[in-house]
């Protein structure tokens, strides 16, 4: 069973949808006992870092996924959700991520050219860096569906893929049993499906 945390700031409808989709049982909880229980967790988010980081400080949820993430429970973040798995974030000032993956979220602003419009919404290709079990599923050039002004950095030990937007972001990453996609996977069509299957099969 896969349990997508509920820590009031998630895309979870969608996201409950998709795993209904390809046959997977996944439930919507905050309930730690549910959470511990479950053989895989989603971190999802939409939003700004420093409302979600500080709902999963006063909820304790933060605590306990990043407590079943280190004993090995796989675990994947999407878009905010990925972000809060990082060391830091410098959205409208800086605040303390989960610590999980080493790198830091920054601003596109002041990295890409102004020419180009952010926050970057829509579909880009995907490029592999390294091999990942997240994308057994999938292949190079697939296409995904983004949303978001931020992006990770300083994270190069953990990066499986990026894509193309001007220059290059951060698009995927994956160290042992944690995982993050920038993406949202509940919105990319059959390749998302393929990712969702694969995080299952994990």
């Amino acid at each position: 069973m896969i349990a997508i945390v509920n820590y009031g700031v998630g895309n979870l409808f969608s996201l409950s949808c998709s795993f209904q989709k390809i046959g997977a049982e996944a439930v919507i909880t905050s309930d730690e006992e549910v959470i511990r229980k479950a053989d895989k967790l989603i971190l999802p988010g939409v939003g700004a870092v420093r409302d979600a980081a500080e709902k999963l400080k006063t909820t304790g949820l933060g605590a306990l996924v990043c407590q079943q993430a280190k004993a090995g429970k796989p675990l994947m973040g999407i878009c905010l959700g990925m972000q809060l798995l990082f060391e830091k974030s410098f959205e409208y000032g800086e605040h303390e991520g989960l610590g999980l993956l080493k790198g830091n979220v920054v601003p596109m602003q002041g990295y890409l050219d102004e020419s180009l419009k952010i926050p970057h919404i829509g579909w880009n290709a995907l490029r592999f860096t390294k091999p990942s079990p997240l994308f057994r599923y999938n292949k190079e050039g697939d296409f995904v569906y983004f949303v978001h002004s931020y992006f990770a950095t300083d994270c190069e030990d953990s990066v499986v893929a990026t894509t193309e937007y001007g220059k290059p972001l951060t698009a995927a990453v994956q160290k042992d049993n944690v995982m993050g996609c920038q993406f949202h996977p509940e919105k990319s069509g059959e390749a998302g499906l393929r990712i969702l299957r694969a995080f299952c099969d994990f």
